[in-house]
């Protein structure tokens, strides 16, 4: 798997679990950094979700990510183990956890006594809510961000049922997760010119939240409010992939006179002498009513002859691939987007590549999401440490 080596000067102890953390860390191990992920003797959660190859804690989901990382086992509680958490701290540029602020205090690693053993540490807290609102310190997941930002309320203005729902992805963690990886290459930077410790918080709530409202504030941005929230194309339930003869097809032809050569396209120029969407205004105020008369002609096509025809009209179009096809893209095959490793415990799986690529930069090849603790006496001989379990 290959990687760059953009950040391999960079050290990092992390301590996060399940998705948000890890998704930050395993971008920065893509990156090149020395990711070593520090686990209680349990290990990280999200390690048995799924069903394991072949041993415990090493569940499909822990293996897509954690690549790239080194795991070492240390009782955090121990005097041992708060001693090689110290050490690892002192030779590394970054901390990153998503601990609560309670139990953070409790293991004594908030940023003062972080900042006490590496004077000039990039500290990163990932947490649910800022440290400076009522919320603090609660606990947070998924769910209940994307329940309190308002992402649940989407998918109903879409299709009319009232049920608020979740978004089939752990859209919170991750958008947060890149948050966190773009806060801590900008400290980084800082850290760099001015030898100055940063302290980080990337708060899921409000990451989440600014992320849905950049275009969701919508009319409701104005003060007093000119319309309602929700940029309205987006929840428009005619903004669908419409029916072919033999699957489904997806158009964006969004500038006004690709709409015109479409109905050139499918055979039905007469369509548009209909008042409703003769003109462009027409068009924009009417788009549930031009969707529908494209789909009553879409059904006489299949698939491959639409994409084919819109393709050659320069009309934006793609098939609504089943997510259990998408590993089958001529696309993504042809950039080798999927490929299959050995794991030496786990045997065969998938994973996909880093997607990111830097042009001229040297790279790396990326090891494989780690057994629980497989380097802890490897990273302990490198802190000075020892391997005897004792120290540990």
């Amino acid at each position: 798997m290959p990687g760059s080596t953009l950040l391999s000067d960079i050290r990092i102890a992390d301590m996060t679990t399940v998705i948000f953390g890890p998704y930050c860390t395993q971008t920065l191990a893509d990156m090149g950094a020395d990711v070593v992920k520090l686990e209680p003797p349990k290990g990280d959660d999200f390690r048995n979700v799924g069903k394991p190859a072949k041993n415990k804690r090493m569940g499909p989901c822990h293996l897509t990510m954690n690549r790239g990382k080194r795991s070492v086992v240390w009782d955090m509680k121990s005097d041992q183990g708060k001693a090689a958490i110290r050490k690892l701290i002192e030779n590394s540029d970054v901390f990153i956890h998503n601990i609560r602020p309670d139990a953070v205090a409790r293991l004594g690693l908030t940023f003062k006594e972080v900042k006490a053993i590496k004077p000039d540490i990039v500290y990163v807290h990932c947490l649910g809510f800022g440290s400076e609102g009522p919320y603090a310190g609660r606990p947070a997941y998924d769910d209940l961000i994307q329940a309190l930002s308002g992402a649940t309320s989407l998918l109903p203005r879409v299709d009319g049922n009232e049920a608020p729902r979740f978004l089939p992805t752990a859209f919170a963690d991750k958008v947060s997760g890149l948050h966190a990886t773009h806060a801590t290459l900008a400290a980084l930077h800082h850290r760099d010119r001015t030898g100055e410790a940063v302290h980080v918080e990337v708060p899921m709530f409000e990451c989440v939240t600014s992320f849905l409202f950049e275009e969701h504030f919508y009319e409701a941005a104005f003060d007093p409010p000119v319309g309602p929230h929700c940029y309205q194309r987006q929840v428009d339930n005619s903004r669908q992939p419409v029916r072919t003869q033999d699957g489904w097809i997806v158009i964006a032809p969004y500038v006004d006179h690709r709409w015109i050569t479409l109905f050139d396209v499918i055979g039905a120029p007469e369509e548009l002498e209909d008042e409703r969407i003769n003109d462009y205004k027409g068009r924009f105020f009417n788009q549930p009513y031009m969707m529908s008369r494209i789909q009553a002609h879409f059904v006489n096509f299949t698939t491959a002859d639409l994409l084919a025809k819109l393709g050659a009209a320069d009309i934006p179009c793609a098939n609504a691939t089943d997510i259990s096809e998408v590993q089958q893209d001529p696309h993504l095959k042809a950039v080798n987007f999927f490929q299959r490793r050995e794991h030496p415990s786990e045997g065969g799986y998938w994973e996909v590549q880093p997607p990111l690529r830097f042009a001229g930069v040297r790279s790396r090849d990326i090891s494989p999401a780690p057994r629980l603790g497989e380097h802890t006496d490897q990273v302990l001989e490198e802190l000075g440490l020892g391997a005897d379990p004792a120290d540990r």
